[in-house]
């Protein structure tokens, strides 16, 4: 540890006291970008200089620094969607100046209408790549099943990103699996981020703001996962006037409310939203079933606190559950917790800083209530966490970032009680606790007009903790099969006793190279790590699997991408971005199973595990229309995911159970006149990898399926395709009170796509055959449209 953070922080030293030094005739600009209608931070604005023929942007709460030689210039100040705004500034010292744009339908009188050139849009000019942001306004266009928006359904429209089908927990990017994918709500990790088995997300899209998935050149702040990075910030709360707004849907009720506590000083926001299908199946149930319950809700909060022009702190929070009761026979229900504080302080015009200390449980419960079949089974992950994050505005060519992180993990893997006329005993796994830390550092450079970069290395380290317990290791008697206790080595662990600790350097670096002014080539390497696994043996994760650390017998997962893109804009305003992008990835210490693993309620669950490598590459090719009466985007991934596990497949490389060669998403969007829209989306998908027998036998007058050479996922489910429609109508009552009524048909041509095949014996009516025979049946989640309305309204 010692030599990485005396890296680190020669490096700071370097940069605070040797580079201002050098910069003592020049003054900084700085200052917020802010929507105009309702205070909210403006992330990613431009800011863009014409004497200097470039700029910088806003951060992720909407700040600015931009240091420049003493003089006057004329700077513009932009960001999608909204009006420009441009302004003559003499610089003689140090200035703050906090900038609100109105939307590009309500005119300003302070807007300057300019003829010179655009600045080019951020996907052509910055060092970012594999990186899609998407506005909520955009989100909501897109159909969606039952009419309802849906955060994680939208990021599957994405290049590079599928999922093992419908109903489907999570998401799979560029070959990884559901838990390669950190996804954080205001800085806050999500461990299950789906409602109702995977059909919707946690996030309600009225307290959402914007999200950005990073597929690949994640920055060196973030780490923890192998494959992505999907950044959800929450609204922080109109600060100019009070706002309601809401839905009712098919299923489910939404309503927030959002407004200033003090005008422009403190604000909030609460969202919440209920389902409601058993209500609506309620009349039509048995007595038996009169007291099931199925449905789920979700709230979430958000206080915003400006405390003076260097200070804004921010608390959010959310609690969301699903729960499932079948009569007295069965219950199930699963859910997330998460509370973020976070403290913005502006030490000086170039130094900004984030604290943010944060709390995340996910949890989920199942049982029987009474009888002799009665048991309750919990389980549960917890983190806390604290981190700083620095940026620092060194000269307009050049921002440093640097910060530190620590989480506590707390694994509660299982606990059964029993009781009463119960045949189950009660039971506890012990439960587990990991610390995990992090530094790093880097720097955004450009080195010429044409030539910039983004380089740094993220340091992380994790130290697994003991529990008063029996400290295991395990050794392979075969590949493939359960492995055995050491009884040589068995050892104790006291409590929070250091068993295991790993250290990973994690560099990160890409480059832009602009070919002229609306086309570049871009470059990225970057290394991640991931301490903590889910365990799940099927193709979808599901509410209860098991997440578990790092121990002495499992090691972490690491992962090395590169990627090469060519990224082009097309007419006078953009209207067209293209992209084209190709990745390699490899991956160490990936996780599989024994054939028939037992991975719930095992003390040995790491006898079950085998580990190996894998690998995935592709091409990525991306069409997106911005402007005019028909906007959206096309596009197409040609990709390849493989594992190599020695004692599966006959030690051979294998596609991974995420594996679709080719994925093709067409979204349209339509804006018919004033009162009407339209929008379609259009999927396909090559069918998931299954394994299927290739042999059978007869055991006792029954026909088994089997498979005799061993192989893994060497056959495929049919291609999934689906077309989405949709069309919204303005109700509005007046200009204060906004309505409209949106119509949706989710698989519109009613595609019976199969979610899995499974084989099934039956009796064969032929006397002069075999007695039985093995049908395939296919499961199809759902076998036919899908129409809904829903009724939203804004006041």
């Amino acid at each position: 540890m010692k030599n990485p953070v005396c890296w680190l922080l020669g490096l700071c030293l370097t940069l605070f006291f040797i580079i201002p030094s050098q910069a003592q005739e020049k003054v900084t600009l700085s200052g917020y970008m802010k929507d105009a209608s309702n205070g909210e931070s403006m992330v990613g604005a431009s800011i863009y200089v014409k004497e200097l023929k470039g700029g910088t942007t806003t951060n992720v709460y909407g700040f600015y620094s931009i240091t420049l030689p003493k003089g006057t210039y004329n700077i513009t100040y932009s960001y999608v969607g909204y009006s420009s705004k441009t302004e003559q500034v003499t610089l003689n010292a140090n200035l703050t100046k906090s900038i609100e744009l109105g939307a590009e339908s309500t005119q300003m009188q302070e807007v300057v209408v300019s003829a010179e050139r655009k600045e080019r849009q951020e996907n052509v000019t910055s060092t970012q790549m594999s990186v899609n942001k998407m506005e909520m306004k955009t989100i909501k266009q897109i159909p969606a099943v039952f009419g309802e928006v849906d955060v994680i359904r939208a990021v599957q429209l994405l290049p590079g990103v599928t999922s093992v089908g419908e109903g489907a927990t999570g998401f799979n990017v560029r070959g990884g699996s559901v838990d390669h994918n950190l996804i954080l709500l205001d800085e806050a990790p999500v461990y299950n981020a789906s409602h109702l088995m995977g059909f919707f997300s946690v996030f309600n899209p009225d307290a959402v703001k914007d999200l950005k998935l990073y597929k690949g050149g994640i920055p060196a702040a973030y780490g923890g996962r192998l494959a992505s990075l999907l950044d959800i910030r929450m609204k922080e709360g109109n600060t100019k006037k009070t706002q309601v707004s809401g839905g009712i849907g098919t299923i489910m009720t939404r309503l927030s409310v959002e407004g200033p506590i003090k005008k422009d000083k403190i604000s909030y926001v609460v969202a919440a939203r209920r389902s409601y299908i058993d209500v609506l199946a309620k009349p039509f149930l048995k007595k038996d079933l009169a007291k099931s319950r199925l449905f789920f809700y979700d709230l979430s909060g958000k206080i915003n606190y400006k405390i003076d022009d260097k200070n804004t702190v921010f608390m959010s929070g959310y609690a969301g559950r699903d729960v499932m009761r079948f009569g007295s026979e069965f219950q199930f229900n699963w859910g997330n917790a998460t509370g973020t504080l976070r403290w913005n302080h502006i030490f000086n015009q170039k130094l900004f800083a984030n604290f943010t200390t944060y709390y995340s449980n996910y949890d989920y419960s199942l049982g029987v209530p009474s009888g002799t079949q009665k048991f309750k089974w919990v389980s549960n992950i917890v983190n806390h966490s604290a981190k700083a994050d620095f940026n620092y505005y060194i000269t307009p060519d050049n921002t440093f970032n640097f910060g530190a992180s620590a989480i506590r993990y707390t694994f509660k893997p299982g606990k059964v009680t029993g009781g009463g006329e119960s045949i189950f005993n009660s039971q506890q796994l012990p439960n587990q606790q990991a610390l995990e830390y992090a530094i790093y550092g880097s720097d955004e450079y450009k080195a010429s007009p044409r030539l910039s970069f983004h380089y740094g290395m993220r340091f992380s380290m994790f130290d697994y903790r003991g529990n008063k317990d029996t400290l295991y290791t395990y050794k392979t008697v075969k590949e493939g099969d359960e492995k055995a206790i050491d009884q040589k080595n068995l050892d104790y662990m006291d409590k929070y006793q250091s068993v295991k600790f790993y250290n990973n350097f994690e560099p990160r670096f890409s480059v832009n190279y602009s070919l002229d002014e609306r086309t570049s080539l871009k470059a990225s390497y970057n290394r991640t790590t991931q301490y903590i696994h889910l365990i799940s043996n099927s193709t979808a994760a599901t509410p209860i699997d098991v997440w578990t650390p790092s121990t002495n017998n499992l090691k972490p997962q690491i992962a090395d991408q590169v990627a090469l893109g060519l990224f082009k804009n097309l007419g006078e305003d953009d209207d067209y971005e293209t992209s084209a992008e190709i990745y390699y990835k490899t991956m160490q210490n990936q996780i599989d199973y024994i054939n028939g693993a037992e991975l719930l309620l095992n003390r040995n669950l790491e006898s079950q595990l085998l580990s190996g490598k894998g690998r995935a590459y592709g091409l990525e090719l991306y069409v997106k229309k911005n402007t005019g009466k028909l906007t959206g985007w096309i596009s197409y991934t040609l990709s390849r995911t493989e594992r190599q596990v020695n004692g599966i497949n006959n030690n051979e490389w294998y596609v991974s159970k995420f594996d679709r060669p080719h994925n093709v998403v067409v979204v349209g969007m339509y804006e018919l006149n004033d009162k009407w829209s339209l929008s379609a989306t259009f999927t396909y998908a090559t069918g998931t990898p299954v394994t299927f027998p290739n042999s059978r036998y007869e055991f006792d007058g029954l026909i088994v399926a089997h498979n005799s050479n061993d192989s893994r996922n060497g056959d495929r489910i049919p291609a999934y395709h689906r077309l989405d429609l949709g069309a919204t109508r303005k109700a509005n009552i007046s200009k204060k009170y906004q309505g409209e009524l949106v119509f949706s048909v989710y698989n519109a041509y009613a595609r019976r796509n199969p979610f899995s095949i499974s084989l099934q014996q039956k009796i064969n009516n032929d006397k002069d055959a075999s007695p039985y025979i093995t049908e395939a049946h296919r499961l199809s989640i759902f076998g036919s449209f899908i129409p809904s309305v829903t009724y939203n309204f804004k006041f």
